[in-house]
């Protein structure tokens, strides 16, 4: 059986009706039609001289192109370099040098003109325990920059938040970041503006997903195409593996758009 979630959440604000949360239960045929829409949408549904933005793995190779003559600047997005490791020359005035600035764990990377490769490599630390090749190119440019992510640290990031914050909670309180444009920790959130589906007289659309480490949050617009209202409150039971789910409101008039949120484990509904 579900728990109710409260309908007069402040974090939810006046405009949200939340229906259910921790529904485990499996679905009799006689589920509405409109659930079953909502439900089924959610488990189908750089120039030259430019800065450089990367996406890497742990013990991933970069590849990246460093100002010759110029400064480059390499940051690590929610993280910072703790230690460089190069092959030391023995021509260490002709040789690239790599200075860790240590407030925000960036490097800078300086190639001379008399460098003889137009190649560059070595291996760098992040202060989060991350690995990295570099093997780059050299180029006749302005001072530049390079910006690392690394979706494991969103991951890990949303992962403690998952754990301190407890299924039940974390769950409603996405579907508050959700109803209001918040953010998480960790989180990535990105405009999803899916196909627009219709069942009966309820039309349905994907517009945002909310991913985790565990839980991905989806949120819809539904508009009734109906001539008459539709009853969004009437089920209080979702379909097995929904954590949590609201609408905008209880009762939808023709022509009435409202926002619709769903709350599930990643790897779908069963």
């Amino acid at each position: 059986m579900s728990a109710t979630i409260p309908l007069a959440s402040p974090a939810l604000g006046a405009g949200v009706f939340c229906l259910g949360l921790g529904a485990s239960r499996r679905i009799d045929t006689g589920w509405k039609a409109l659930s079953l829409a909502l439900f089924a949408y959610a488990c189908t549904a750089s120039p030259a001289f430019a800065d450089q933005f990367v996406e890497a793995a742990d013990n991933a190779k970069i590849d990246c192109v460093l100002s010759r003559s110029e400064l480059t600047r390499i940051a690590l997005v929610g993280d910072g370099f703790a230690n460089v490791s190069k092959i030391a020359s023995a021509y260490p005035y002709s040789d690239f040098t790599i200075t860790n600035e240590p407030v925000r764990g960036d490097i800078y990377i300086s190639v001379p003109p008399q460098f003889a490769s137009d190649k560059v490599s070595f291996f760098a630390t992040s202060k989060a325990g991350f690995v990295y090749k570099f093997a780059c190119r050299t180029a006749a440019q302005e001072a530049s920059q390079v910006f690392i992510t690394n979706p494991a640290l969103k991951a890990r990031e949303a992962e403690a938040w998952e754990r301190e914050t407890g299924p039940d909670d974390a769950a409603v309180r996405l579907i508050e970041a959700m109803a209001t444009d918040g953010v998480l920790p960790g989180f990535s959130r990105r405009a999803e503006l899916g196909l627009l589906r219709k069942t009966g007289s309820l039309e349905v659309q994907l517009v945002a997903e909310y991913i985790g480490a565990e839980l991905t949050g989806q949120r819809f617009r539904l508009r009734n195409l109906g001539k008459g209202p539709l009853e969004l409150g009437k089920d209080r039971e979702g379909p097995a593996g929904v954590l949590a789910f609201a609408y905008g409101r209880d009762v939808l008039l023709p022509g009435e758009i409202t926002s619709a949120f769903l709350v599930f484990r990643k790897g779908g509904l069963e």
